[in-house]
């Protein structure tokens, strides 16, 4: 009788286990979507790989054209006979990712990596263009606010790695792909954003 009451304690931790290891990409996306949000620059330090972030980013986020040609055709890649500094400047941002927390990010990447422009990236926006925060609900409505909101959906789960697609409200072809990697046992970090693919300015 002992025996069989240890063995069914036994299954249902072991079910609980399991649970909580596979929910765990989950809770760490929300506790980086909470941090983001809350500006919590700490708690992102220890959920965020800015260096493999910088390094997904780098070839995804193009330079903004300059102002006298922003209304016509998008500027080309920095020309050695042109732009020589700018090309210097971009044929050396590889060998500066090694240096990542020493080195200050290109100008082009920062809005992606501000506790703000986070925030807007896990919800599928464009740093900067995603809509005002809606009001914190009041009362009992704080009990079910966090099941209203917008879940990310499942696009890879993996023993040690996992990727989430979000996009914005009413906007599916908008997906911006992030990837969590497992760092300890129930511990996720994000290490790589794929942005959506926008049509040029």
């Amino acid at each position: 009788m002992v025996r069989r009451q240890l063995f069914k304690i036994f299954l249902v931790c072991l079910v609980l286990f399991a649970l909580a290891f596979a929910a765990a990409p989950w809770f760490a996306y929300r506790a980086l979507k909470a941090n983001a949000r809350d500006q919590d620059v700490v708690g992102l330090a220890e959920m965020v790989d800015f260096r493999a972030l910088r390094t997904s980013l780098r070839d995804q986020v193009r330079e903004p054209p300059p102002p006298e040609r922003a209304a016509g055709e998008a500027a080309a890649a920095p020309d050695i006979w042109r732009d020589p500094m700018g090309a210097m400047r971009r044929a050396l941002e590889p060998f500066a990712e090694p240096l990542a927390p020493l080195t200050p990010a290109p100008a082009r990447l920062e809005p992606y990596l501000t506790p703000a422009g986070l925030y807007d990236v896990v919800r599928g926006y464009e740093p900067g263009a995603a809509p005002p925060e809606p009001a914190p609900a009041q009362g009992a409505r704080r009990l079910t606010a966090p099941l209203k909101e917008p879940w990310p959906s499942l696009r890879y789960w993996g023993i040690n790695r996992t990727r989430f697609a979000v996009h914005p409200p009413g906007r599916p072809g908008e997906v911006t792909v992030l990837t969590f990697q497992r760092t300890a046992l129930f511990q996720w970090t994000l290490v790589h954003v794929r942005l959506p693919e926008r049509p040029e300015a």
